[in-house]
């Protein structure tokens, strides 16, 4: 191949990526609003955000049909974030709440599932000084 064949080359195999990435972030919208998740506010990743989402609808898929428990489900989400994530991630959960939290940078998403209000966000561990 010449240069010229090369440069082509390249240009369609990164346009070729980035309609991927445009197809996944419709998927991915379309997929949320089947859910009626809505993001509310956000500074975490995309994968980090698409794992909040499923864990939170299968927990409350596997509750009884009428009934949040929402204590039930802030537990499940926190214990599933720090096993696949690190330690100290914090989950506050229910209809009606307010807060005002720092967090690690990337660690933080407040999003709405159905009537529900999930605020998960991570804080930075430091070891005690013994």
């Amino acid at each position: 191949m010449d240069a010229a064949e090369e440069e082509l080359e390249r240009r369609s195999k990164f346009l070729n990526s980035l309609i991927q990435k445009k197809k996944k972030e419709v998927e991915q919208k379309q997929e949320n609003d089947r859910m009626k998740i809505r993001v509310r506010a956000s500074d975490m990743a995309l994968p980090l955000q698409n794992h909040a989402f499923k864990t939170s609808r299968d927990i409350l898929n596997s509750m009884p049909s009428g009934k949040i428990d929402s204590k039930r489900l802030a537990l499940s989400l926190k214990k599933d974030f720090d096993s696949t994530y690190g330690p100290a991630w914090h989950c506050v959960v229910g209809t009606s709440f307010g807060s005002y939290v720092t967090h690690s940078l990337g660690g933080f998403l407040y999003f709405s599932i159905d009537k529900v209000y999930v605020l998960l966000f991570k804080t930075a561990v430091e070891p005690l000084d013994q």
